[in-house]
């Protein structure tokens, strides 16, 4: 597989958003936590600093407004005072309710690596009455799951039962999920195959959909495929998400015609494609260098009342790219770059910029960049370096002197670049 064929393979895979996707990390400021598990010498110290800082918070009969609240969350960069907080504001039991917090602030600690933090505040919440509602579970379940701690993941659904929680198929396809976010692929099957007939339940669309997923990031293709016939074959009608699960992966693999073939069988069974449906098969067909007829599927979409979106503009860039057209390459860029509901990103860039240098062009490269830096797109600093490199190359010193003092001033990137003579 070519090297554009695998970026826009890993731009267009339905992979679940990653702990680490688009989160900027945390400062490692001492946490009111360690200042509590101190030495001798420090806890009287460490007592007086704890019971101010709770004495701020809001106590819980308070009347208070749980946005503000969540904002207070959503800006606190010390990792102590944002466990602190965060276990402070869910004895409200609105606060409780908001998924988004939560989510929001495990990956924030999943990122930093602070995994004795995620496990403060998720163990911390089993002392609430919500532990008996399933639906609570589920989400300590799939948090654990999204921060790769699948033991802890397992050992809520296990529990549950104790704190007097059915396990239906909800919970279920909590810790499949769990598995696949995981990546412990070793587990899932024998979850699927044994705790269905242990638990009375019976495996759902939404069930099939995570082990096809699971089989897809594993590479055993023929499995997702026979997962898809088994799930039909037990009176499940696959949809939308079951087919783009695979028509990504298929693609995206250079796998072409079994991708035509799920297509295919998508519509006969009357399954709607969404715009990401389509945009998996513009992947398919710009790896295959069949840009004509990408071009054609491209112009569909205004009949099927859909919006090219930017992975939809980076099929086309790519495809151009590959098939060496740099003057259409351009020209989808351009028409990307007029769109007011979606701009480019570090894909667009890393394909488009490489390939203009490649083609000599350097001053449209030099464009691209500014583009780069003055949006923030963070890219890696290498794709600019080497655009200054070739401007010195092609005696352009002022416009490499300009993208280094760009990269160097902007407050967002920090790019540090250099010129040749003082690399």
């Amino acid at each position: 597989m070519s090297f554009l064929s695998r970026l826009l393979y890993r731009s267009f895979c339905t992979s679940l958003p990653h702990p680490t996707t688009n989160i900027r990390p945390l400062s490692n400021d001492i946490s009111l936590s360690s200042l509590l598990n101190s030495s001798p010498q420090t806890s009287f110290l460490s007592h007086i600093l704890y019971r101010s800082f709770c004495s701020s918070l809001p106590h819980p009969t308070t009347t208070i407004n749980i946005r503000s609240l969540c904002n207070d969350i959503y800006k606190e960069r010390n990792l102590g005072r944002l466990v602190e907080k965060f276990k402070k504001y869910s004895e409200y039991e609105r606060f409780r309710t908001k998924v988004g917090i939560y989510k929001s602030t495990i990956l924030r600690l999943a990122f930093a690596k602070k995994f004795i933090l995620i496990e403060e505040i998720l163990e911390d919440q089993k002392k609430y009455s919500n532990i008996s509602r399933e639906e609570f579970n589920g989400r300590l379940i799939s948090l654990y799951g999204k921060s790769g701690m699948f033991d802890h993941a397992s050992k809520v659904f296990d529990e549950m039962p104790d704190h007097k929680c059915d396990r239906t198929v909800r919970s279920f396809n909590a810790l499949l999920g769990a598995c696949v976010n995981s990546k412990k692929f070793d587990k899932i099957t024998g979850f699927f195959h044994e705790l269905p007939e242990k638990l009375s339940i019976k495996p759902n669309v939404v069930s099939y959909n995570i082990m096809i997923k699971a089989f897809c990031e594993m590479g055993t293709l023929d499995s997702a495929i026979s997962m898809l016939d088994e799930m039909e074959k037990n009176g499940l009608d696959p949809d939308v998400i079951t087919f783009n699960t695979l028509l990504d992966t298929f693609y995206g693999r250079n796998r072409f015609v079994d991708g035509e073939k799920i297509w295919a069988r998508m519509e006969n069974k009357n399954v709607v494609p969404n715009i990401r449906s389509y945009n998996a098969r513009l992947v398919g067909l710009a790896t295959e260098k069949k840009m004509s007829e990408a071009v054609e599927l491209v112009a569909e979409l205004g009949a099927k009342r859909l919006k090219a979106d930017v992975f939809t503009y980076n099929a086309m860039i790519g495809g151009y790219c590959m098939d060496g057209s740099i003057e259409e390459a351009k020209r989808w860029y351009r028409e990307l770059a007029s769109k007011d509901d979606c701009a480019a990103d570090k894909s667009t860039f890393t394909m488009l910029v490489p390939f203009v240098c490649e083609n000599g062009d350097f001053d449209y490269a030099f464009e691209l960049c500014k583009t780069i830096i003055h949006s923030r797109c963070l890219v890696d600093a290498k794709l600019l370096q080497d655009v200054v490199d070739g401007l010195v190359k092609q005696s352009k010193i002022e416009e490499a002197k300009t993208l280094v003092q760009l990269g160097y001033s902007n407050n967002y990137t920090r790019y540090n670049l250099k010129m040749p003579s003082d690399k």
